[in-house]
């Protein structure tokens, strides 16, 4: 089976406040074959600095409900030092998304280069900002 390429995000959240604005483009990627979800914790941070870590499947339903339909076999991936590692850069009073997914458009290329004896040399991801810079930077 071919898999493409797999990255993860973590996304702070100060204050403990997540929002609505992602779940409905993690829904539209999914429903149009971009990535598949393979995992979506959430960690939270309370004012003592006491850690908590939540995954999809036990949020409050309502909670929860907003990540209807992201499709796939969520959860399981992250192990709990991955967990620590992230929850230690959160400031006290806050929250992250950690999110897992393949990107599933890649799929088709990671196939024919395994079948064509490629090996992939380098792969980065480059965040939206360091290449938003290197555009203002050369206007």
């Amino acid at each position: 089976m071919d898999v493409g390429p797999v990255e993860y995000i973590a996304v702070a959240f100060p204050g403990n406040r997540f929002r609505g604005e992602i779940a409905p483009e993690l829904k539209r990627l999914v429903a149009s074959g971009t990535v598949r979800i393979l995992d979506l914790t959430f960690i939270r941070k309370d004012a003592d600095g006491v850690v908590s870590h939540v995954e999809l499947d036990a949020l409050d339903p309502t909670e929860a409900s907003v990540f209807d339909d992201i499709g796939g076999e969520v959860g399981g991936l992250f192990s709990q030092d991955d967990l620590d590692l992230i929850a230690e850069e959160l400031v006290p009073n806050s929250s992250a998304a950690i999110l897992l997914w393949e990107h599933t458009w890649a799929v088709g290329i990671t196939g024919a280069i395994r079948r064509a004896g490629g090996e992939y040399l380098a792969h980065e991801h480059i965040p939206a900002e360091a290449v938003e810079r290197a555009y203002q930077d050369s206007a």
